[in-house]
């Protein structure tokens, strides 16, 4: 038999089953006739479903009160980049994290002036311990693949700002500084001013406070920090002069308020650079010098 089609040939259903519609062509095949009444249909499991959109409580409404159908019931880009409320655990308490901070440095000032090197390692590493744990599993800004620029920028910053503070205030800064770390050797002191206080206070203010807070709010805040953590330790020089404190509170308030500014513009990677120079140009050139 050959496999060529032919038009002849009935291809029904009934072809090889020798039914009335044997060698009947399939061009003369009559259609079927419906025999199902529109009460049968209504009778149906089927006769719920309809082909027109099904519009029910779970169905989203414009502003109009019109139902949102289709791709119009798709969430917009807007509602896409909503972000996700942080679980509380995970970002901590700032607030509290200073006032404990601000605790321990009140509540060691009793060891004051023997053990000032102590009460700063604590005092840092309360602020510390809270801007690691919110950077690590917070809401703290990440430092990410930062620009030669931006660090560059917060170098220039304290190059602008602390120079010259320091050249005419040299004595003053001179005078004060070791008041502020008393007993400190050269290579501690700059320690503490290239990692201890850079660390915790970036991480902390810089990093967490002003995720949410406007730059000018968190400079007067690092500054009272300052104040709060430093003029203990030099109370009885600005009893007696008190022009040296200040000196002194006036370059805590430019200097926490530069560095919240260099966050706000550069980062914070720039901020904390910003901060290491100004400690060398302000603190460690007068100490030294």
């Amino acid at each position: 038999m050959s496999d060529r089609y032919d038009p002849d040939y009935p291809y029904g259903s009934d072809a090889d089953e020798g039914g009335e519609n044997y060698n009947t062509p399939l061009g003369d095949y009559e259609p079927h006739e419906n025999t199902y009444s529109t009460a049968d249909y209504d009778d149906s499991p089927f006769a719920a479903y309809t082909s027109g959109p099904v519009i029910d409580e779970h169905t989203p409404f414009d502003e109009q009160g019109q139902p949102l159908l289709g791709a119009d019931a798709l969430p917009s880009n807007e509602e896409d980049d909503t972000p996700q409320p942080i679980y509380r655990g995970g970002t901590g308490d700032p607030a509290f994290g200073l006032l404990l901070a601000g605790a321990v440095a009140i509540g060691l000032t009793p060891m004051l002036p023997a053990n000032a090197d102590l009460r700063y390692t604590l005092s840092w590493g309360v602020l510390a311990l809270i801007g690691v744990m919110a950077w690590l599993f917070g809401n703290s800004q990440r430092i990410g693949q930062e620009r030669l620029e931006n660090v560059g920028w917060g170098i220039g910053f304290a190059l602008l700002v602390g120079g010259p503070f320091t050249v005419f205030g040299w004595d003053v800064l001179g005078r004060a500084v070791p008041l502020a770390f008393p007993g400190l050797a050269a290579g501690t002191l700059l320690a503490y001013l290239v990692f201890v206080m850079p660390l915790a206070e970036t991480l902390f203010f810089r990093g967490v406070f002003q995720e949410t807070l406007d730059f000018w709010v968190v400079g007067i805040m690092a500054g009272v920090w300052g104040l709060i953590l430093f003029f203990p330790v030099m109370w009885g020089e600005i009893q007696q002069n008190p022009a040296v404190g200040l000196i002194f509170a006036i370059g805590l308030f430019a200097m926490s308020m530069l560095y919240s500014y260099v966050r706000e513009r550069n980062g914070l990677a720039a901020a904390w650079v910003c901060q290491i120079a100004m400690n060398l140009i302000m603190i460690f050139l007068p100490a030294i010098g």
